[in-house]
């Protein structure tokens, strides 16, 4: 047994009183004994996955299955299955899917239709082996200096393009079972570094963040789980990124009106400074519900357990609410909505 997962048992011999106010990640396809020791005791809201965690349907069935039974309820499990760079679901057992900001453009007047056809296809693909979570939409806004890591996942340059195919996203995801996760709140696309080694720094005057960036996410702010952007917005708060801001999730909550709830991006990313443990303490304090963590690493995890603790007052409710907007999936004709979207792609 790996050393980091000694140090928890001898060190936390006591479960949370969960659900906890983490979503966690696993370190392989499949969960190992001590993995699911710890899951139990640590109580996870919900559970995020990645490649690593991807073999074949079968696999990944009983992955999400053995993950639930170690909490022992109907955690959701969480994935990016954006399509194009980010999809941790590929071939030969599923779909492969263009870059979203490529697929707009391509769909022109039927972007909006083309995104709900690709995410009820995904929600499909993903119900199918027990994730009931997903990552999407990206409401960020592209400019031309948008970092390389996010530009392509855009869906557009333009508040109104980017609004809708973000509505159709959601629209289609919930339509076929799955959780969608409003990012990167409040906008990343001004950022030019990337956020999983650098903090991005946004000067924009906080006019123009209201006209663009931040009205993209009020007019979704309906939607049940946003993540939050790990960047720096000088004009809510010239210390710290929006995760860990409270005048930053003060703009979320009041300005652009998000009601849900609120996870951390993840963690461990490098635009945030300090252990993980108290990264994961000042999001919370700061007004985030969740916080996310995903590499699966059991030094770090204990640590953001610890800091985590459990899920209460008002951060419960949204939690129970995000819960309560899973559905069974609508009836749909999976192979007619499969040609329709192939016809507009092209790929028919």
């Amino acid at each position: 047994m790996p050393a980091g997962w000694i140090a928890f048992r001898l060190r936390c011999g006591r479960r949370v009183a969960g659900p906890g106010a983490t979503i966690l990640g696993v370190s392989g396809p499949t969960l190992l004994p001590e993995e699911r020791d710890f899951l139990r005791e640590a109580a996870p809201w919900g559970f995020i996955l990645f490649a690593r965690n991807v073999a074949t349907p079968d696999q990944l069935r009983r992955l999400t299955g053995d993950l639930r039974a170690a909490v022992g309820r109907e955690a959701p499990i969480f994935v990016d299955q954006e399509g194009g760079r980010v999809a941790r679901l590929g071939p030969p057992h599923w779909r492969t899917w263009p870059p979203a900001r490529a697929e707009t453009a391509h769909a022109g007047a039927r972007a909006a239709r083309t995104m709900w056809l690709r995410y009820r296809l995904i929600a499909a693909e993903l119900r199918a082996v027990g994730i009931d979570g997903n990552c999407a939409p990206v409401a960020d806004i592209a400019t031309d200096d948008t970092h390389a890591v996010l530009a392509d996942r855009c869906y557009g340059d333009s508040l109104p393009a980017v609004a809708a195919a973000a509505r159709a996203v959601a629209e289609g995801l919930l339509a076929g079972g799955v959780l969608p996760v409003l990012k990167h709140i409040p906008g990343h696309g001004r950022g030019v570094a990337d956020s999983h080694h650098d903090l991005p720094v946004v000067a924009a005057p906080l006019a123009d963040l209201r006209g663009r960036d931040f009205a993209a996410f009020a007019q979704l702010a309906d939607l049940p789980l946003a993540m939050t952007a790990h960047i720096a917005y000088s004009a809510l708060d010239p210390d710290r990124p929006a995760t860990v801001s409270p005048d930053a999730i003060a703009a979320i909550r009041g300005e652009m009106g998000f009601r849900g709830l609120l996870m951390t991006d993840d963690i461990s990313m490098q635009a945030l400074d300090g252990p993980v443990g108290d990264r994961a303490a000042a999001a919370l304090r700061a007004g985030c519900d969740v916080v996310l963590h995903c590499n699966g690493e059991p030094c770090e995890m204990q640590a953001v357990v610890a800091a985590a603790g459990s899920l209460d007052g008002a951060a419960a409710d949204r939690a129970a609410a995000a819960l309560a907007a899973r559905r069974v999936p609508a009836p749909a004709d999976l192979d007619a909505l499969a040609r329709e979207y192939d016809g507009i792609a092209g790929n028919g």
